[in-house]
């Protein structure tokens, strides 16, 4: 693949442009005001978010593309950080050609082209995996490549925010929303039922891969709702089940005895609510603990080197892929206040903590 420097493939203003919007302050916001404000998503407010997002996703888009050509270790300049670093600038490009917010009309052209501008980055994280993964290879103790971490990191809890934000702003467009749903966001999510449905999509993963399963044994109180984003929810659990299905499955592979069942234990507290994840699957050494939070850190086969290709990007579902599930599934948790922790017995298993904010009010982190 011809590498392009992005001099060769945008205008010198462009370039220029980006950095002055880069470097413009960025304004965070929290699930409770989303909530609030697209409750009622009238055709004034939503050209009031038109206009907020007209002037907000341009600086968030900048930061990343500046930050994409300046990277340690050679990353910048490996083909695949290239090319997402490409998508950023096309977004910024789109985003400052469009006029400004006056009307409806305008509104409804402006939230179809941030609506492009979200296909477009769809595969920015296997794509990134990718690049990080071409300096792996080269690089040695990648593990102390502390830069490199927290610039993904970064890179994509940003990229978690404008997500939210576009997906936010273009479901309040559905003029049939169902009951209790205001975007992106469940006001009466019922996390029992989520974790059940993410546990079961982990499950026939790992029946696919495996032939079997361990049981998933889910305990709280099925009644219990509250405001959050779902989708964000089943990608964390989903990962979380999977990691502890696949260490289960392979603890007892040759074994005559029944696989023990993972343990889902959802508790509402006043502050948090926190979803645990226990498995028997031999837990994680003391020494690997610290690892398992760094990006490209698995002890699975990488699914990238063999399957991904840099024209379609499409990565398969497995098992276990690139090591970015559990980075990516804190991000999210973080991303709305919560958190997530990992607990480890080695010789018995692992806890998985999911703390997730119930209150709603913390403003986005904005790196």
């Amino acid at each position: 693949m011809a590498v392009k420097k992005a001099s060769e493939m945008f205008s010198k203003s462009l370039i220029e442009d980006a950095h002055k919007w880069g470097c413009m302050k960025q304004t965070g916001v929290s699930l409770r005001y989303m909530m609030e404000f697209g409750s009622t998503p009238t055709e004034r407010n939503l050209l009031i978010s038109a206009q907020f997002l007209h002037k907000e996703l341009p600086i968030r888009v900048a930061r990343r593309a500046i930050e994409l050509e300046t990277l340690p270790y050679g990353l910048s300049e490996k083909p695949a950080v290239l090319k997402v670093r490409d998508w950023y600038l096309e977004s910024f490009r789109d985003m400052r050609a469009f006029p400004e917010i006056k009307d409806t009309n305008d509104e409804k052209e402006f939230t179809q082209m941030i609506k492009a501008v979200k296909v477009r980055h769809n595969n920015v994280v296997p794509m990134m995996a990718l690049g990080v993964n071409q300096l792996k290879r080269g690089v040695a103790f990648y593990e102390k490549l502390e830069e490199i971490h927290q610039f993904l990191d970064r890179f994509y809890l940003s990229r978690i925010g404008i997500r939210m934000l576009i997906g936010q702003h273009v479901e309040l467009h559905n003029p049939n929303p169902p009951l209790d749903i205001v975007g992106y966001i469940h006001t009466k999510m019922s996390p029992m039922e989520v974790a059940r449905n993410a546990s079961e999509d982990a499950r026939s993963i790992c029946f696919r891969e495996y032939g079997s399963a361990p049981e998933i044994n889910i305990y709280g109180d099925p009644s219990f709702t509250f405001p959050y984003v779902p989708t964000h929810l089943h990608l964390m659990v989903y990962e979380l089940v999977k990691n502890s299905l696949r260490a289960v499955q392979e603890r007892y592979v040759d074994s005559d005895r029944v696989a023990p069942p993972i343990r889902i234990i959802v508790a509402d507290g006043i502050e948090d609510v926190t979803i645990k994840v226990s498995d028997e699957g031999g837990g994680i050494p003391r020494s690997g603990l610290p690892k398992i939070f760094t990006y490209l850190y698995s002890t699975a086969r990488n699914p990238l080197e063999e399957e991904l290709d840099l024209g379609t990007a499409d990565v398969p579902v497995t098992m276990a892929g690139y090591g970015y599930g559990l980075p990516i599934s804190r991000l999210y948790a973080r991303y709305f206040g919560g958190d997530l922790q990992i607990i480890s017995m080695e010789g018995y298993g692992t806890d998985a903590y999911l703390h997730l904010s119930r209150l709603g009010d913390s403003q986005e982190p904005l790196p």
